[in-house]
């Protein structure tokens, strides 16, 4: 699919959107490209349009920075991993290819990460964008990183909701909610991992930026805003942080609970072995079959018996109260 946004017609600072079909040409007023999981023809399309080259979707797996961080014939070619699919089970990152030139801004991606559609909806108001290049590959990187803002908030807020069944007092021993729990905190963790991955990759995008344009006066508003955005991105990756640190702790507390209901049973299964090991022995030397044991004829040896065992069970369980063992 090849989207293209071009200029406004009010020219009140927004973008209009057109979904453009194999046959028609590209306005020459495109300042915005978007690439979702290309044909070769769109590409070579867009190469012949632009006059720059779409890397392919196995480039942009590539993690070498000079592979994805590089400036070629007055482009500069910048690929960076964004979250992507985080309402469902298996949250990504998907590789995304931001090529810059004067022309316009041109985008390839195989994946629909949310920030994108985002920061679209907002060009296409009024106000919402500048018809440059540089202004929105600014806007989307803002958008990206208030998407990672986004996301961290909601597993901030299903951190706590653990939090609090873990150290809930009323909560009492329930396996189950103790591995839902863990199966919890592990998806967390992951999406907490790869939103640091995320923020990472456009750190180094944004470093490649202000380096490249550091001599170029015309990009100054994109390197200012470009400053602001990294200040934004340090503070989230610290925030993301302080949230696995806190996962981890809860980890460490669950699995803390966990050992000591194991070991809860244990001791319990110790005690009734101590229990009952007096009366077994009691039991064992009167069944021993030896003509010359003294109780033998005794007629109340048999309550005797009984009410020995039961008193050697008695005895060794109220010491372990006495102790606090129990």
């Amino acid at each position: 699919m090849l989207l293209v946004y071009k200029i406004g017609k009010l020219g009140d600072g927004h973008l209009e959107v057109h979904a453009q079909t194999s046959a028609e040409p590209l306005p020459a007023d495109a300042v915005w490209i978007d690439l979702l999981e290309p044909t070769r023809d769109e590409d070579r399309k867009v190469e012949e349009h632009v006059g720059i080259a779409v890397p392919t979707h196995e480039d942009m797996k590539d993690i070498e920075p000079s592979e994805i961080l590089y400036a070629e014939h007055g482009a500069r070619y910048m690929t960076a991993r964004i979250i992507s699919a985080v309402e469902t089970d298996r949250p990504t990152l998907a590789a995304v290819s931001f090529i810059l030139s004067p022309k316009a801004l041109v985008t390839v991606r195989y994946d629909e990460p949310r920030s994108f559609s985002l920061f679209a909806s907002r060009a296409l108001k009024p106000g919402g964008c500048a018809a440059t290049p540089e202004a929105v590959l600014a806007g989307l990187i803002e958008a990206i990183i208030d998407r990672s803002a986004e996301v961290l908030q909601k597993v901030g807020e299903v951190v706590d909701e653990v939090s609090y069944s873990v150290f809930d007092p009323k909560a009492g021993r329930q396996t189950d909610r103790q591995q839902e729990t863990l199966r919890t905190l592990g998806r967390q963790g992951d999406l907490v991992s790869k939103v640091r991955e995320s923020l990472v990759s456009i750190e180094r995008m944004l470093l490649f930026i202000t380096a490249s344009m550091a001599s170029e006066h015309t990009a100054s508003d994109l390197r200012a805003r470009a400053r602001t955005v990294f200040r934004d991105l340090q503070s989230l990756e610290e925030h993301a942080t302080f949230i696995s640190g806190k996962i981890q702790f809860l980890l460490d507390a669950t699995l803390g609970l966990v050992n000591l209901e194991q070991n809860n049973i244990i001791k319990l299964f110790s005690v009734m072995a101590v229990v009952f090991m007096p009366p077994t022995l009691i039991a064992s030397i009167y069944g021993m079959n030896f003509k010359s044991i003294p109780e033998l004829q005794f007629d109340f040896g048999y309550p005797m018996a009984l009410g020995m065992m039961v008193t050697s069970a008695i005895v060794p369980y109220l010491i372990f109260k006495w102790r606090k063992w129990l």
